[in-house]
This record gives structure tokens, sequence and C-alpha cells, in this order.
């Protein structure tokens, strides 16, 4: 199980041994298997997204962008019915060579010198993920459902203190005076 998950991995390493300096394009196509190879839920369905990712070979370290472009499937906050929904996002990585892999400054990544390849899988699952929106509501949805959306949404907290609270005025009075 673990080798065949592995392998379907492998089909996202950029090889960049063989490589000059210079910059390389690779394309991707990812679906629903390529989001079952990582164990997390998702909040869409049926992805058809390309991927472009640009590598630019420098003597001494890598440079990513990897661009995504493609649409979701979202369920609506508002009316529960399935919406499709375009994504675009782009990340830029800095891949550099040391000891071993340590991927802790999320703009630069170590990977050990003695490797030949980048699987870039988890950079194009976190772009898409971060192209997600917080808030899903379908093009259909009407204007009267989303005027009532809004009576009910929290609103900004900055509002609220422009209206100042009889109460706090006294007690500013009360401190002002000690």
């Amino acid at each position: 199980m673990h080798t065949h998950f592995m392998d379907k991995l492998r089909n996202y390493d950029v090889s960049f041994s063989g490589l000059k300096n210079g910059k390389h394009q690779f394309k991707f196509e990812i679906d629903q298997s390529f989001f079952q190879l990582f164990d997390t839920e998702q909040e869409f369905t049926n992805p058809r997204i390309n991927v472009d990712a640009l590598l630019e070979k420098h003597t001494t370290f890598l440079e990513f962008e990897i661009k995504i472009d493609g649409i979701v499937e979202l369920i609506c906050d508002i009316t529960n019915v399935e919406f499709d929904h375009p994504i675009e996002n782009e990340i830029k990585v800095l891949v550099k060579f040391g000891e071993e892999y340590d991927d802790s400054d999320e703009n630069v990544i170590t990977i050990p010198s003695t490797d030949h390849a980048f699987n870039i899988a988890q950079l194009i699952y976190e772009n898409v993920m971060l192209s997600i929106p917080m808030k899903k509501i379908s093009p259909n949805v009407s204007d009267e459902d989303l005027k009532i959306l809004d009576q009910f949404s929290p609103k900004e907290i900055e509002e609220e203190e422009h209206e100042s609270d009889p109460r706090w005025e006294a007690l500013k009075k009360l401190k002002d005076k000690n």
C-alpha cells in the first residue's frame, strides 16, 4: 500500500540533476486522485486543475514558481447546492541544498545535497488549499439571500468602537481622576 502511494507521489517529482542552469517548465493536470494521496478532508470535490511549475535552476539553488488554475466544486454555505468555483494561485519557493530535508521556513526548503529531484506534490496541495474561499457562496445565490446572510453575519469589530459605551466613558473619567 505504502509503496504504491510513494509511486503515485513520484509523478510529481521534478528531476533537476540533468538540467542546464536556466528556466524549465513542467506541467501537471490534477484531479480527485491527486487529493486522495493526502490523508485529509477536502472542502471541495471534482477538482480539474492545471499546474504550471516553472523551475529556474541556478548552480547552488533552485527557484520554483508553481501556478495553479482550474475549477473545483464547492457546496454553497447558503443553499447547500454544489457549484463550480474557479481557483487560481501562485507560490514561489526557494530550494537549497543542505545536510537534510528542512521545510521549517515556508519560503525556503532545504533538501539533501544528494537528491536529484524535488517533489512538488505538497506545494501543489498547499497552493490549492490556499485558494479555496472561507465563505463558499454560489454565484446563483439571490441578493435577498445575501442580505439575510449579512444580517446574521458577525460584523467587523471596528464599527463597534466608534459608538462609545457610556459605562466605559464613566470608567475613563474615574481613571483620569487618579
